[in-house]
This record gives C-alpha cells, sequence and structure tokens, in this order.
C-alpha cells in the first residue's frame, strides 16, 4: 500500500460580499477568477494566487457573524513572498488604495516584512527573504 501525503490546496476566506471581495484580490495583488459555484446558498469564488487558490464564501442563507463562535487562538495571518523590488511593490499596492497595518520593515538581517488588510480585514504579510 502506498503511503499518504499531503500537499498545500487552499485558503478560505468567509465575507459578507464574496464578489467585492474577490475583486479586491483581483484588482490589487492580480489574483484571478477560476471558478464561481453556489453552495448552500452563498457564493464560492476560486480566486488563482501565486500558484495556489482562496476560496472566498459569501454569508449563507440565514447566516449571521454571531453564528460563529470569537476566535480565541489560530490563524493569525497567511503571508506571499514578493519577488523583485520589495518596497517599489508595496508603493504600488499603495498607489491602489491596499491599506497597510505594518509598513515595509527590516525583520531580520535576512528578511523584510509589511502587512496589509483585506476588505474584511484579513491580515496578508508580505515577505522577502534574502
Amino acid at each position: 500500500m502506498k503511503e499518504s501525503s499531503i500537499s498545500y490546496d487552499h485558503i478560505h476566506i468567509v465575507s459578507p460580499d464574496a464578489h467585492s471581495t474577490a475583486a479586491w484580490y483581483v484588482d490589487k495583488l492580480n489574483g484571478e477568477i477560476d471558478g464561481e459555484f453556489e453552495v448552500q446558498g452563498a457564493p464560492q469564488i476560486f480566486v488563482r494566487m501565486a500558484g495556489t487558490f482562496l476560496i472566498i464564501r459569501g454569508q449563507r442563507t440565514g447566516e449571521t457573524v454571531e453564528d460563529k463562535k470569537p476566535l480565541h487562538w489560530g490563524m493569525d495571518h497567511f503571508g506571499f513572498t514578493v519577488d523583485g523590488d520589495f518596497d517599489g511593490y508595496c508603493t504600488q499596492l499603495k498607489e491602489r488604495g491596499v491599506k497597510f497595518i505594518l509598513e515595509p520593515m527590516n525583520f531580520s538581517p535576512t528578511s523584510r516584512i509589511a502587512y496589509i488588510e483585506d476588505l474584511d480585514g484579513v491580515k496578508i504579510e508580505l515577505l522577502q527573504r534574502s
């Protein structure tokens, strides 16, 4: 029997306006819409990003934010590596209206980081390692 293994598949984001959030990833970070389906009364939009998918799920029929228990421990952010001119890329994002919650900075002797936020407050790390 062949040994089982896993591989990375996607990041799943829940948004009250999935179409606007998906459009943000396309407009601001050059994502690409790769499909859209309705699942349990809500749109699920697949945005291809950096060799993987973001799945943006909309609000399901009758669902409210109060239905979800508050997150106390868990995912803090996800990150993308920036190839090329890190500061120039960050400047381009600012020109596109992207909100920075941490300006570009040297994080360690071998890495430069910045944090941005999407329409729903999801934190995204931009990272460049030398």
